[in-house]
């Protein structure tokens, strides 16, 4: 899969743009504040319909205009595909493919797969288990429409049940019966997302180690273990056992919303004991992994954009990971630089298709 021309109207602080893309490296360099990043974010709304940065469609659009709008050309199974994106103040995000509407963004979800190596993806170790939840959720989303699904069932019937359990409160009333409608949807959906992701863990640890290994030369071990109570109880017997704590609070405190990643380095955990250049190698391991994954399931290798990627890494590491990119397993790479010199040398030396485009 290939993205031919990217067209962008008043997205973050482009306020319009046209490109025609190379099909193997595209590079954005500039200064700061040029809107590197933001075009990069652009292609991700392609794939997503939300930006990986900030998901609030409102705050994207730009400062002074009513509307954005992303326009993509792809190359897909020797197809072409046009993909818009637009929304508008106050009103629904529109997703289009070939001029016709998604009646739900779930249904684009993995049309167009991608992965992403950020300077933020530092927030999957520093940050909550949300975050890392996310990261699982958005790898099974682009390869298992059926997860997509039971994930949003899931998410609507919990705030279901915790407007209920508000609603409780506030009155000064119970009823167990209506509230264990919510129990049963919530351990029948839960139970399923929990074996997926079980099954998806036993899959993809392997491979992250793998790539790991490559990136550090087998010089530590890494692992990734999924956390969750349903382990050892299932989804109703937690329910039952924390409902008075869940009257109080006013929420629900169990289920598989509340399961997260435990990143660990030589059996210690990451976020305390690994420094920087480990955690950095951590990051993009995981990342490399997720294409891994996505293109064992999947027609077509995902784009991928890499994102400041001088921002933690040497030079060296730079050339070493464009390399490992530009292998023949890989198809479209994009990356951002601030430093036009810099990224050309790098990118001369391992690929003889690519473009730079300078961004003022």
């Amino acid at each position: 899969m290939k993205l031919k021309s990217l067209s962008v109207v008043n997205y973050k602080n482009i306020t319009s743009k046209h490109l025609e893309f190379d099909p193997k490296i595209n590079c954005f360099v500039g200064k700061n504040g040029v809107g590197k990043t933001n075009v990069l974010d652009a292609i991700y709304h392609l794939s997503f319909g939300k930006s990986y940065f900030n998901p609030i469609t409102s705050q994207n659009i730009n400062h002074g205009a009513e509307f954005f709008m992303i326009e993509g050309l792809y190359n897909k199974l020797d197809r072409d595909e046009k993909v818009v994106v637009s929304a508008k103040k106050g009103q629904k995000k529109i997703i289009k493919r070939n001029g016709k509407n998604y009646e739900k963004i779930s249904e684009h979800i993995g049309f167009l797969p991608l992965v992403i190596i950020s300077p933020a993806d530092n927030n999957l170790i520093i940050e909550g288990s949300a975050t890392r939840r996310k990261f699982m959720d958005g790898v099974l989303s682009q390869t298992n429409p059926e997860y997509l699904q039971l994930l949003i069932k899931y998410n609507k019937t919990l705030a279901q049940r915790n407007a209920l359990l508000k609603y409780f409160a506030l009155n000064h009333t119970f009823d167990h019966e209506n509230l264990s409608i919510y129990d049963t949807q919530l351990n029948n959906f839960g139970s399923k997302i929990y074996a997926i992701r079980s099954e998806f863990i036993e899959k993809f640890a392997p491979i992250f180690k793998k790539r790991y290994g490559h990136i550090a030369n087998h010089s530590e071990t890494v692992d990734l273990v999924y956390q969750s109570k349903i382990h050892q109880q299932s989804i109703s017997q937690l329910l039952n056992e924390t409902l008075a704590k869940d009257r109080v609070l006013q929420y629900t405190s169990v289920g598989i919303h509340k399961d997260d990643l435990e990143f660990s380095i030589s059996d210690y955990a990451i976020k305390k004991f690994g420094s920087q250049g480990q955690q950095k190698s951590f990051l993009i391991a995981l990342k490399l992994a997720q294409f891994d994954f996505i293109l064992m399931q999947n027609e077509s290798a995902p784009i991928v954009l890499l994102d400041d990627i001088f921002d933690k890494l040497d030079e060296s590491r730079v050339e070493q990971l464009i390399k490992l990119v530009d292998d023949a397993s890989f198809g479209q790479i994009f990356v951002s630089d601030t430093h036009t010199e810099r990224t050309e040398k790098v990118v001369k030396k391992i690929s003889k298709s690519y473009k730079i485009f300078k961004l003022t």
